[in-house]
């Protein structure tokens, strides 16, 4: 029987530390993964005030925005006990609970921002303190729309992203998969898309554009096409490694590309 990405190239660019589970998922299809990490996660060392100001008990919730907000807050932070605690997405619910803390609030639907957002128990925050522990930069909505529901918002950056280095090795199997069309690339974010455009530009790899696209939600889907994406976008219903891998493999099943989404 054919794996359903026999003959393909998936080009993984998660963080090193991070790829390894989704590229064994896609080999386990088939494929040949290429690690190709676009962004580095840095932990943002908290000085005193910062570790007092942000202490998750002192609040009615708190919400960790990734997987990487729950490593790098509670190596440094007190684990919450009291707060209730909720997570963007099934795979930062899972993060925390291995560490032995209950998450009260997930998204149902989509695992972002806006899925949390469609909970009843965030519906109405007057009077409610709220923490929300995410890296430097991104979306702005959760903290805006907590804030417009009545909460008094603190936020601590924990983390952050940082452009990685390019791998001259990494950079030309990219461009020999891209020319060959054996391509599907599996970006996370816009973020992560973007930096891989930067690695890669035009000039270096003049088809990488064309290649299929493998994201979760059309969020992310909707950023690549402003890019300037070509190819076949791919949606995934969440960023979790079986949910992307699994999308992938259906979608491109026989090598089959019918056209961009």
């Amino acid at each position: 029987m054919t794996l359903p990405l026999a003959g393909r190239v998936v080009v993984v660019t998660r963080p090193a530390a991070q790829a390894v589970p989704f590229a064994a998922l896609v080999a386990a299809a088939g494929a040949e993964p290429l690690l190709v990490p676009t962004l580095e996660i840095v932990t943002v060392e908290l000085d005193a005030a910062a570790r007092n100001r942000l202490v998750p008990d002192s609040f009615d919730w708190t919400i960790f925005t990734s997987t990487n907000a729950v490593e790098s807050s509670l190596a440094q932070l007190p684990h919450p006990s009291r707060t209730r605690v909720g997570a963007v997405g099934r795979a930062t619910a899972r993060a925390l609970e291995r560490h032995g803390i209950p998450v009260a609030a997930v998204p149902r639907t989509t695992s972002d921002s806006e899925g949390l957002l469609e909970l009843d128990c965030f519906a109405n925050l007057r009077g409610q303190r709220v923490l929300i522990l995410k890296g430097r930069g991104g979306r702005t909505l959760l903290r805006e729309e907590f804030a417009r529901r009545g909460a008094e918002v603190v936020l601590g950056d924990v983390y952050e992203r940082r452009r990685a280095a390019a791998d001259p090795a990494a950079m030309a199997a990219l461009r020999r998969a891209c020319d060959a069309g054996a391509a599907a690339v599996a970006a996370t974010s816009a973020e992560v898309l973007a930096a891989l455009l930067e690695l890669a530009p035009e000039g270096d790899c003049p088809r990488l554009k064309d290649a299929a696209l493998l994201v979760p939600g059309e969020r992310v889907a909707a950023a690549a096409r402003e890019l300037g994406w070509r190819g076949r976008i791919v949606v995934a219903p969440s960023a979790e490694d079986a949910a992307m891998a699994g999308a992938l493999g259906r979608a491109l099943a026989g090598g089959s590309d019918p056209g961009a989404a």
